[in-house]
């Protein structure tokens, strides 16, 4: 009897693993069949060339909905493709290569940010706060820790994949419960929660320096800030650091079960924990005690009704000087701690240090900048030609003639999103190819940009856990295989399907109940609506 039980329950784990074998086959399949996001966006600038040749001599065009009057309306109000595959063209695209490049938004905003987290970083003044944050809860709160800590490490890139996920399975397996259910844990917090933070990260000012050309093709004066969306990934925290815990304890570490020390492919007797010193420690209260002094003189600037960084006119924070600049003061917020962390911990002893730290975080930068480099191009003749104007107008019609303008547009909007993540995992990349078409096309039936730009971010990040196109999949893969030598993508991604699934799920009721229930904007100074 026991042994027809298993013979049962063995061909049930065979039908799901072939069916996820299928399925990561068809995900794999289609990411190998696409070039590299360098290439693609090259390509995409050759198409964008000979389509505006075709669609000019076809004479495509487009009536501009906006108000006779506004700024970069037609007199006749008729929106024409402009070709690129012509003399005119070829001397536009000569002469604005470089410009496009050094005036692309994101690429200023991402690398000042990342001066300052890279002081941080490099001091080791981030890992020692995510260690001390997780090493320090207690054994009731210490997934919901894991989980939360994974989401703050965001704000830097490698920090989370490379230190906390081998952490929080080292931390599971010393309190006896199943290591690769503190590693997915901290997997779900790191890579589903991507966008979710407390803070304003690199991920802001890139995301909205994308957002903004692309809202302008509707109006020339639209400012996106990096500010946009900083209320609504304020409240995801807590929705995913509760979810991941859920999902954790409830789903996950029950179908796990005991962990079994023979499925281990190394000596897990050297699998120690190390503490904070009491050097960092001390390091830890200083660098606070300076964040701290500086947060006092940051909200001295625009906190009071008359302060200098307030908007000069309307007294408001929206659009203001501090708003406007924030990507320097994410800068200033992270450089100065660290420099503190670092002198007290002596990892950093003076400017030389800090200018080795800021170094290292630039070379690594190098793909990014050439990506860059492309986007631009792609960003500018998408554009020049009016194609984006002209292909939003006619897909805002068909949204309003099919009577799909109220809220239920985002869910179709974030699933495919959601979907498109598992072939292109580049969050900057898949963003410069859709922001130009569905930014526009949602404005048109009344949706502001910031609100459009949430709901990105939200498909953005919940399959990223289950596709082997992400790039930090394969680390994950190895340090899993530490507890399971047998592990495999399927059973990665097996265990990771749930956080995926009810993150989804999770996510998009909060988005509807905070934007369209209860009428709260995703950040300050950012409306839900936009009128033509």
């Amino acid at each position: 009897m026991s042994k027809a039980v298993d013979t049962a329950d063995s061909s049930s784990e065979e039908k799901q693993s072939g069916l996820f074998n299928r399925f990561l086959a068809s995900v794999e399949f289609l990411g190998n069949m696409l070039p590299h996001p360098i290439t693609l966006f090259a390509i995409f600038c050759v198409a964008i060339i000979v389509f505006s040749g075709i669609a000019d001599w076809f004479g495509l065009s487009a009536i501009d909905p906006r108000p006779i009057g506004s700024a970069g309306r037609e007199p006749d109000g008729v929106i024409e493709v402009v070709s690129l595959l012509s003399a005119e063209g070829l001397q536009r695209i000569v002469t604005g290569l470089v410009t496009n490049f050094t005036s692309f938004a994101p690429l200023g905003t991402v690398l000042v940010a990342l001066l300052g987290v890279s002081v941080a970083e490099h001091s080791g003044l981030l890992s020692a706060a995510m260690r001390g944050m997780v090493m320090g809860a207690s054994k009731r709160l210490v997934t919901f820790m894991v989980v939360f800590a994974a989401i703050l490490s965001n704000t830097a890139s490698e920090l989370g994949y490379v230190v906390l996920i081998p952490l929080a399975a080292m931390i599971f397996h010393s309190l006896g419960r199943h290591p690769l259910a503190g590693l997915a844990a901290a997997f779900a917090g790191v890579s589903g929660g991507y966008s979710a933070n407390l803070l304003l990260g690199t991920i802001d000012p890139l995301l909205a320096g994308i957002t903004t050309p692309a809202a302008q093709m509707i109006d020339p004066t639209y400012q996106v800030g990096a500010e946009a969306n900083w209320y609504f990934m304020m409240i995801s925290v807590l929705l995913i650091a509760v979810l991941g815990t859920f999902v954790t304890e409830k789903i996950v570490e029950p179908r796990l079960g005991k962990y079994n020390p023979d499925d281990a492919s190394a000596d897990l007797a050297q699998n120690n924990i190390e503490g904070l010193t009491a050097k960092e420690k001390s390091g830890l209260k200083w660098a606070g005690f300076s964040l701290l002094l500086v947060s006092l003189l940051l909200a001295w600037t625009i906190v009071p009704a008359d302060g200098i960084l307030r908007h000069p006119v309307t007294g408001l924070f929206a659009h203001s000087p501090f708003s406007k600049g924030i990507v320097v003061f994410i800068f200033i917020t992270f450089g100065i701690p660290g420099f503190v962390y670092g002198r007290v911990v002596g990892t950093m002893k003076n400017d030389k240090d800090v200018i080795n730290a800021m170094s290292k975080s630039m070379s690594s930068m190098g793909m990014y900048i050439v990506l860059v480099f492309f986007a631009a191009q792609f960003v500018a003749f998408f554009k020049w030609t009016n194609l984006g104007t002209i292909l939003a107008i006619n897909g805002a019609a068909m949204l309003q003639a099919l009577n799909l303008t109220g809220p239920e547009v985002f869910v179709l909007f974030i699933l495919m999103c959601a979907l498109v993540n598992l072939s292109l995992g580049s969050s900057s990349a898949q963003w410069a190819i859709t922001a130009p078409i569905f930014v526009p096309m949602l404005m048109l039936i009344g949706y502001a940009p910031e609100t459009i730009q949430a709901a990105y971010r939200i498909g953005d990040s919940v399959t990223n856990l289950i596709t082997p196109m992400m790039s930090y999949f394969g680390l994950i893969l190895a340090v899993a295989t530490k507890y399971k030598k047998d592990m495999g993508i399927g059973t990665l991604v097996a265990t990771m399907l749930p956080y995926s699934m009810i993150f989804f799920v999770g996510w998009v009721a909060l988005f509807y109940l905070w934007v369209f229930v209860f009428g709260l904007p995703v950040g300050p100074g950012s409306p839900i609506y936009y009128t033509p």
